[in-house]
């Protein structure tokens, strides 16, 4: 049975799915309303260590680059008006091949082209982020976003920990008006 969780809080993935070696952690979302443009919503992974920085350039996982040093983090790729039925996108996660340095595996995502489009996350219905067992096929959390993001062009939507030797999932919910830029640079990215 998978647990609902709510922003903010968090479970022990070690507790809950003991053995757990692999997630794919599908990220959905629905277009509420439209400026005319088409909505086209990208989901990313940031690998994260001790300092709260990205380890690399190459542990920035999204449509441009679709896996990370070892294949360890995998975007399985771009759905562009996010009209799919379930997950819009999925990024896989090895979790025992994460090196030692990778503490966090953040997971935004966050609108093409906003600005120019007019669109943000308040124009968006139906955001979740679902964590799911590759092994076995079953959702271990979910946490659907249900506050009005009207500002918002991009969400850190959850969070993979290492905690003790296990991991943990935090449902995040944190949505910034300066798009996936922003994001990736208070991560320390350079972005051009």
């Amino acid at each position: 049975m998978s647990i609902s969780l709510s922003k903010g809080s968090n479970i022990s993935l070690t507790k809950e799915a003991p053995g757990l070696t692999s997630v794919a952690a599908g990220l959905g979302w629905d277009p509420r309303a439209t400026t005319g443009y088409e909505f086209d919503l990208d989901a990313s992974a940031l690998g994260v260590d001790a300092n709260g920085t990205v380890v690399s350039d190459q542990w920035f996982v999204f449509y441009g680059n679709l896996q990370s040093p070892g294949a360890a983090v995998q975007h399985t790729g771009d759905v562009r008006d996010g009209g799919a039925d379930g997950d819009d996108e999925v990024i896989n996660v090895e979790l025992s091949a994460l090196p030692q340095n990778v503490e966090k595996v953040v997971f935004v995502a966050s609108i093409y082209d906003a600005d120019v489009r007019g669109q943000n996350f308040g124009q968006v219905a139906n955001a979740y982020i679902r964590l799911v067992d590759r092994t076995t096929n079953r959702e271990i959390a979910r946490f659907d976003l249900s506050e009005d993001y009207s500002m918002e062009t991009a969400l850190t939507f959850g969070e993979l920990t290492r905690n003790s030797g296990g991991w943990n999932f935090s449902a995040v919910g944190q949505g910034t008006s300066g798009g996936l830029a922003q994001i990736a640079v208070s991560y320390g990215l350079q972005v051009q």
